[in-house]
């Protein structure tokens, strides 16, 4: 592919939900470890309990992402009490408010999408403020400074950043978590200046990142809802990569990231995960998750041969994922795309995935085409054979 068209991307964008309301969900407040070496059951509540319904569904999503904070990312806050916005040039600047304290951060809009009338245009939100992926021309490109959000320069950078300014430098969030509370902030910016000031539409956004910024780009549009689309590239373990079947591959020779080795190289998990990493069989939860809490929403993961990102690890995690959005009657919302050959560098957006790439955007219009490319030899029911069967929530 040359180029996505302009024309894909806009149907991409424009798929999404409204947020459901957990009011009526039971859900503990706090979980205890687990033994569970395989992939957790979605399908299945913490207590046993089996997932029947898609009321029952959305309390389940809930439950997924509490796990998710208290054993792996910390604390989501809840929204700010204010944010003040302000455009000049290309630069927005805005003023974050909570009951304690006010922060003030900045954000670029570039290539403002053109579009007919004050209705604005989409965009795509970089993680690292440069999209790694292509970006056709008329769309927009938010530079979304996620270092200043929540610092991840080492393992001794926690607490640094206008986050932990906000929320106190203990707060338990690590970056990852950081980065996508304060993405909302971003999309609250240009929502309060409007289409006819900043050209988007902020009901067509998607979020991208490589690398890092891909494990980031994941967990924001994990927990960040008004992402219609979300495309994380190569994040390896700690993003699309599953905790348990890094360690797997690890103690059988492969030379792969995992939860020990993340934890002492930088800020992306809460400092909560720390004490399960030597024996991550105990948490309640896996990567799989996270698509579990994107869907039904547009998601494209990409992700590569390179043997320290884990393409087993990241292969069967997001099967595990389009499992899942399979069972919501939506499978081809969700596309996975791991490059055989495995020819470029790190984070230069491989050739061969631009048809892919295209043609995951083209299935809003196209809902038969259908994007899974790998060269794992693992087998997903290795990993989710104890599973229950799959509800009908489609």
């Amino acid at each position: 592919m040359s180029r996505v068209t302009k024309s894909l991307l806009l149907a991409a964008l424009a798929f999404g939900r409204a947020p459901v309301s957990f009011a009526s969900c039971n859900i503990p407040e706090t979980f205890a470890p687990v033994s569970e070496p395989q992939l957790p059951d979605p399908w299945k509540f913490y207590n046993g309990e089996p997932v029947k319904t898609k009321e029952d569904w959305a309390c389940r999503q809930e439950e997924m992402s509490k796990i998710l904070q208290q054993f792996q990312l910390g604390d989501l806050p809840p929204p700010p009490q204010s944010v003040q916005a302000s455009l000049e040039g290309n630069t927005v600047t805005m003023t974050v408010t909570t009951k304690t304290n006010s922060a003030t951060a900045r954000f670029t809009i570039r290539n403002t999408p053109r579009a007919a009338g004050n209705s604005g245009g989409p965009a795509v939100v970089a993680v690292g403020s440069y999209a790694t992926i292509p970006v056709p021309d008329g769309l927009g490109i938010i530079g979304f400074d996620n270092d200043a959000c929540a610092a991840q320069t080492s393992a001794q950078a926690y607490g640094k950043g206008w986050f932990y300014d906000l929320h106190g430098s203990d707060h338990p969030a690590g970056s990852l978590m950081a980065w996508a509370w304060c993405a909302g902030r971003v999309i609250d910016a240009l929502q309060q200046l409007g289409p006819e000031k900043t050209g988007i539409d902020t009901k067509r956004l998607a979020v991208t990142g490589c690398s890092r910024n891909g494990k980031g780009a994941l967990a924001v549009g994990a927990f960040e809802k008004r992402f219609a689309l979300t495309v994380p590239v190569e994040g390896g373990t700690g993003g699309a990569g599953s905790w348990r079947i890094s360690d797997f591959l690890s103690a059988n020779g492969s030379v792969i990231q995992t939860a020990r080795q993340l934890v002492t190289e930088n800020t992306w998990m809460s400092p909560r995960f720390q004490k399960y990493v030597n024996n991550v069989t105990t948490i309640p939860a896996d990567q799989h998750f996270l698509p579990a809490l994107i869907a039904p929403r547009g998601l494209f993961v990409i992700e590569s041969n390179i043997e320290w990102l884990g393409p087993d690890s990241t292969t069967i995690a997001m099967k595990a994922g389009r499992e899942i959005y399979a069972a919501l009657g939506v499978k081809s919302n969700m596309g996975f795309y791991l490059e055989p050959s495995d020819q470029h560098n790190h984070c230069q957006f491989p050739a061969n995935a631009g048809v892919a790439l295209g043609a995951f955007y083209g299935r809003f219009l196209q809902p038969t085409v259908d994007i899974e490319v790998s060269n794992s030899t693992l087998e997903l029911g290795d990993w989710t054979e104890d599973w229950s069967p799959a509800p009908k929530l489609g």
